[in-house]
């Protein structure tokens, strides 16, 4: 297996999108801005609810860390993405869009079940509400992973959504210390306030003695680590990696290593949907360093891809979009 800059492990899964009223989230007692999971009748139910009475927007591969992949690997970087598919027409549209893009996956990652499935659930204010039936990448474990390619690559990319599976977190385990015997720094986003106030156990292991960079958006910081402003929230996650990245929405992102910290403003756009933002974030972001363009540049790259992707509908943007938008930010910075 060829080396790669990227080795990420996550979930899998199919989004499919609805345009949502205020009131469809509180009639379905669904806490807005987080992620539930759910069983797949219950799963079943809502979609006939869903199509029947809301607004259908489309089906996209998703999964946080898959999306974070394929915009590092669109952007010119290599990847290679651990995940666990069914054996089924969805698995098989999934591992395609990843092929597509460019990353290299395993056989290992397809078994005899259903493909995990996401209703995201976007509301007038653009936010995204996740209503989660995991299916077989519930079970995600060490078996299902060719770690290989992780023994030569630049770094390892953890999902905070894994916080709720004990065998992913067994596997993220015996990935954290392929990573430390071959010097391969850890990447690791915190995904969701739900992982934070549910999974927090799950979080802590996962994170276990620190990571290189830490992902979060301001929620996730301040309720990580019970704290009521930013500046204090990153003085604790400071404790737990090198660099810290926590993204404000329309403000931007606060950038912090050991030493300094410095904001990046936002940019102004219409947001219609917030899927996948923060996911083609961190993206953005890990490829400017891993392409040495500076935290600055990373910052803004990361910026410009994720501000379009709010922009649209789905968690992804058109793969050659990714390289044209790099291309803009280098002729123009501003």
């Amino acid at each position: 297996m060829a080396t790669v800059d990227l080795f990420a492990i996550g979930n899998a899964l199919i989004d499919q999108e609805f345009k949502v009223s205020d009131a469809f989230l509180l009639e379905q007692n669904l806490q807005k801005g987080t992620m539930q999971l759910t069983d797949g009748a219950t799963q079943a139910a809502l979609s006939t609810n869903l199509h029947a009475t809301q607004t259908y927007k489309g089906q996209a591969a998703g999964g946080s860390a898959a999306n974070t992949t394929v915009a590092f690997a669109a952007l010119g970087g290599s990847a290679f993405y651990a995940c666990r598919v069914g054996n089924d027409d969805l698995g098989a549209i999934y591992l395609a869009g990843l092929s597509d893009a460019g990353i290299q996956t395993t056989p290992k990652s397809v078994s005899d079940g259903v493909t995990g499935s996401c209703m995201v659930l976007v509301s007038p204010d653009s936010e995204r509400t996740m209503h989660t039936y995991l299916g077989i990448t519930a079970e995600l474990s060490a078996a299902q992973i060719d770690f290989s390619a992780l023994e030569t690559a630049k770094w390892l990319y953890i999902e905070g959504y894994l916080s709720t599976s004990d065998t992913a977190r067994q596997a993220v385990k015996q990935a954290r210390q392929i990573a430390k015997n071959h010097g391969v720094k850890i990447a690791l986003t915190l995904s969701d306030p739900a992982m934070v106030q549910y999974a927090r156990q799950g979080l802590d292991e996962l994170i276990n003695d620190g990571v290189d960079l830490l992902f979060c958006n301001e929620q996730e910081a301040l309720m990580y680590t019970h704290t009521n402003t930013v500046d204090a929230a990153l003085a604790v996650l400071r404790q737990k990696s090198q660099y810290v990245v926590i993204t404000l929405s329309e403000k931007g992102a606060l950038i912090a290593t050991q030493d300094t910290q410095f904001n990046v403003a936002g940019r102004k756009v219409t947001a219609l949907d917030a899927n996948g933002a923060g996911d083609a974030f961190a993206g953005a972001f890990l490829y400017g360093l891993n392409a040495d363009l500076g935290l600055q540049t990373a910052a803004e790259l990361a910026i410009l891809i994720s501000s379009q992707v709010v922009s649209q509908f789905g968690p992804r943007l058109d793969l050659n979009d990714y390289a044209k938008l790099l291309t803009t930010l280098q002729k123009d910075p501003a």
